[in-house]
């Protein structure tokens, strides 16, 4: 089997796309899984040309909203003005895209304020941070944040130089 997005063959995972059917996903693999979760390699995912004009719903959900993502690149917003969904299908895209009100997916920190791809927020508790060694100390801010697609609950982001997943709970949006 090859990645539904980049056609890329090898071991794939499971990733569940939010906001439609329950348990609507595609089979992707490790280097989108990641980058979905995380920073964009727009080179990467010039792949979506053919991706978006699948005819698996999930597929196309899921390429429309990386082409969002990748907005600031010319051919994105090319490709993203070429293409056509089912009314469906493009609500399905929305459900997730419109943000705090619409999100049943959406990020939200210690105090229920939502969190947006980008913000930087402050740890509101000391953190052992696994396999790294160190402790990330309440009050540390950590700018330029990366929200986790599939789960709510996380986030990502630089602290002390390492890229950690932190939990939503134990943080404050600056």
């Amino acid at each position: 089997m090859t990645c539904s997005l980049c056609g890329a063959d090898g071991p794939l995972r499971f990733f569940e796309v939010s906001g439609g059917p329950e348990g609507a996903g595609c089979e992707i693999c490790e280097t989108c899984a990641e980058q979905i979760s995380g920073e964009l390699d727009p080179p990467h995912w010039r792949c979506l040309s053919s991706a978006v004009w699948s005819d698996v719903h999930a597929v196309q959900v899921l390429s429309v909203r990386l082409l969002k993502r990748l907005a600031d690149q010319d051919w994105a917003r090319e490709l993203s003005d070429q293409i056509w969904l089912e009314d469906e299908t493009r609500a399905w895209v929305e459900a997730e895209t419109t943000g705090g009100d619409a999100g049943e997916t959406a990020h939200k920190d210690s105090n229920g304020a939502p969190l947006a791809q980008g913000d930087t927020v402050v740890l509101i508790k000391d953190l052992p941070v696994k396999g790294a060694g160190f402790t990330a100390k309440r009050g540390t801010a950590v700018r330029g944040i990366s929200l986790v697609l599939d789960n709510p609950e996380h986030i990502e982001g630089r602290v002390e130089g390492q890229r950690i997943v932190i939990l939503t709970k134990f943080v404050k949006k600056k």
